[in-house]
């Protein structure tokens, strides 16, 4: 049934939807939020003052998404993960958490594809920008023979360039830039850095009190 009128809910202007996705599914969105024709359909959606979710995005399988003040993701991205106990996978990791955590004003630009078997969040003022970056946080661990997954985390003022691929259990911090075409597979500490390559590492350190960049304190970048 919540399929059904899910799928109904699209042909409908906006301020209807919005009162269809709120009454029958218990969606949190403020009146000043909006989803584009996007299917967004996880266990339970949050939508601050000013959240955006363009069209064509498909967002399924997730507990959660919640979105900030003024987040937004964009047009055509596929955002996926596996509810807890769905199956037989991952049994061995009762901890895991399937959501999408942005923070106030970041932005997820167009088609991307984000895995969130495990809980992915990006931070405030945040940018994954460009094209066709991944975020995959589960893999088969060889070792023991099974799923395993881990969370991704982009610390506050990060940017991430076009084409990039986050595996899980990654970390880039605070303030720091993530090249074009970088393999970012493990959690870095150190803020305020360019890191990039296959695999990535740290490059230089970024003047980032003179870049106007890491200096706002609202809206993402137009």
């Amino acid at each position: 049934m919540k399929t059904f009128l899910m799928a109904v809910s699209l042909f409908l202007p906006w301020p209807w939807r919005r009162w269809c996705l709120c009454s029958f599914f218990g969606y949190e969105i403020h009146p000043t939020a909006r989803i584009g024709r996007s299917w967004v359909q996880p266990g339970r959606l949050v939508m601050e003052a000013g959240a955006r979710i363009g069209s064509g995005t498909v967002c399924k399988g997730l507990a959660l998404i919640e979105m900030e003040e003024g987040a937004y993701l964009g047009n055509l991205n596929w955002v996926t993960g596996l509810p807890p106990g769905s199956d037989r996978y991952f049994k061995h990791q009762p901890e895991r958490r399937p959501e999408l955590r942005l923070g106030r004003h970041a932005s997820v630009t167009n088609r991307h594809l984000i895995d969130c078997t495990a809980t992915v969040s990006i931070g405030a003022f945040s940018t994954f920008a460009g094209f066709r970056s991944q975020i995959l946080t589960h893999s088969i661990d060889l070792a023991e023979s099974r799923q395993a997954a881990a969370p991704v985390r982009i610390g506050e003022y990060c940017f991430v360039g076009t084409n990039c691929v986050l595996l899980g259990g990654s970390v880039l911090p605070d303030r720091s830039v993530l090249g074009a075409m970088s393999l970012l597979n493990k959690a870095f500490t150190e803020t305020g850095t360019l890191y990039g390559g296959v695999p990535a590492k740290a490059l230089r350190t970024l003047p980032t009190g003179e870049m106007r960049y890491f200096q706002r304190r609202e809206g993402w970048v137009d």
